[in-house]
């Protein structure tokens, strides 16, 4: 779609950000929009492909490439060159809830099976997708909707993440009466407390929640299902539960000294930081400040990056963060074609930040954490790591093998674990009764999601595992549409 010769006219142009060194003074979004001209061009440069990877959601490799919601990608950039992004936006919600969110947070598996990025650089999906939803409530598109017709049934979904707000979504407009139980005090998850401000800002998340309770959604916060209210409760009351919790059992680093003081998961330390920062009165636990520390973050994923650039805002002193596997290649190599997901190099934000200011990269590759040291207070002062490396087995599969006289001391007043997570909570599932398979997450297929209590389905992190917000939106729509179905059978 888009201009048949776009793509050689028109070179990709990424949205420009404010300086590093300006940026980490606030926690604000710093992208600065192309102008209308400009998004217009970068629409042009859509392909006439003919097989749009970008909207296939399959899996290669173990992997997930192109939008899991099949977004009509070609549609609305098309759309977009020929300024006529109404339509473009129409196009957009017919197969997206929370645009707002996913041109934000999703890691592009749409541009990393761009037909365009085969021979060049793939077209900026994700920016084109937030111009259109962007403009939409600039311009007073995007309005409360609710259902002329309600069926009688009630829904009770917990958990208010991307999974459980795209469910409600759906429910609702199906004209069924749902209700969703939020722990926290604010609504949106992981999103609104995992997610830092500057790269997903929480109005953004309450501009959403706002419609969808004009829209006749239901939210009760600060209630903790399994503990304040019980399932036994929530069966007698509703029609079907979807269990939407997310996989938040945080994955631990069992090491000598990991009871010290000053050693947190990542997400409690961000969890942390956001709530302070949108005035939550429901903080607990004593603040988790990086102020002129020595910090440590172990993982090199999304998460251990969002803890460099929080921790940077908050003044540390020095910034290390661990990655226990290999440095990625700078291009695809040779067991990792188009269009699967680049398994390459990229320099994020906080390592971007971090660099501008320290003038190196945080990250340091095939390191493993031995052991913590405290002082006398049972404090974290310091920790040992050893390199280590990719060896071959006999079986076929690469092992790590430590590095003989490779240990090395650092200094660290703050240790935060990214490792990723394991599962669902304990304390919900036992309560709910539901089965959980191997890898700790709540058991269900992805036809009808039901769980193995009656009336209980299960949708996102909670069913498929630690994913990401594009992932619990699809499923959410899709859980939603199989608990119609149960509910009007």
């Amino acid at each position: 779609m888009g201009k048949a010769t776009g793509f050689m006219e028109f070179n990709r142009k990424n949205c420009s950000r404010e300086n590093p060194l300006s940026r980490v003074n606030h926690w604000n979004e710093f992208e600065v929009p192309l102008t209308e001209e400009e998004r217009r061009e970068q629409g042009a440069r859509c392909m006439d492909c003919g097989v749009p990877f970008c909207q296939s959601g399959v899996i290669l490799n173990g992997m997930a490439t192109g939008c899991p919601l099949h977004n009509l990608i070609p549609e609305w950039n098309n759309l977009i060159y020929l300024d006529k992004w109404e339509l473009g936006l129409e196009r957009l919600l017919k197969t997206s809830n929370f645009p707002e969110f996913t041109s934000r947070v999703c890691p592009a598996l749409c541009e990393n099976a761009c037909t365009c990025g085969l021979n060049g650089e793939s077209v900026t999906v994700k920016a084109n997708e937030k111009y259109l939803i962007e403009k939409g409530f600039t311009e007073g598109k995007i309005k409360a909707n609710p259902p002329k017709i309600r069926t009688g049934k009630k829904v009770a979904i917990i958990g208010s993440g991307p999974s459980g707000l795209a469910s409600a979504d759906i429910l609702n407009k199906l004209g069924h009466n749902v209700t969703v139980y939020e722990r926290e005090d604010y609504v949106g998850g992981l999103m609104m407390y995992g997610i830092p401000n500057m790269k997903l800002e929480k109005n953004i998340i309450e501009r959403r929640v706002n419609i969808l309770k004009e829209e006749g959604v239901i939210f009760k916060t600060c209630i903790n299902v399994g503990i304040d209210v019980r399932y036994s409760k929530l069966q007698k009351e509703y029609d079907a539960i979807i269990v939407a919790i997310g996989a938040s059992k945080p994955r631990d680093l069992k090491v000598p000294g990991r009871e010290l003081n000053g050693i947190h998961f990542a997400v409690r330390y961000l969890t942390n930081n956001t709530k302070r920062i949108v005035g939550s009165q429901f903080n607990k636990g004593s603040d988790i400040l990086a102020t002129n520390k020595d910090v440590i973050v172990i993982g090199g994923g999304d998460t251990g990056t969002d803890c460099v650039g929080t921790a940077i805002r908050q003044g540390a002193k020095s910034v290390n963060q661990f990655e226990i596997m290999g440095k990625p290649l700078k291009s695809r190599g040779k067991n990792n074609p188009w269009p699967e997901y680049a398994r390459v190099l990229k320099i994020d934000y906080g390592q971007e930040e971090y660099i501008e200011m320290f003038g190196h990269d945080p990250r340091r590759y095939l390191t493993s954490v031995k052991e913590f040291y405290g002082d006398e207070n049972r404090n974290v002062k310091s920790l040992k790591t050893v390199d280590v490396q990719l060896i071959k087995g006999e079986d076929g599969r690469m092992n790590l093998k430590e590095v003989e006289n490779s240990e090395k001391i650092w200094n660290a007043d703050l240790v935060l674990i990214a490792m990723g997570f394991t599962g669902v909570e304990d304390y919900i599932a036992n309560d709910l009764g539901v089965d959980l398979n191997k890898r700790g997450s709540i058991h269900a297929n992805d036809i009808n999601y039901k769980t193995s209590k009656e009336k209980v389905f299960v949708a996102g992190d909670a069913r498929r595992g630690p994913s990401l917000v594009v992932w619990g939106i699809t499923e959410g729509r899709k859980v939603a549409l199989a608990v119609d179905n149960y509910l009007m059978k």
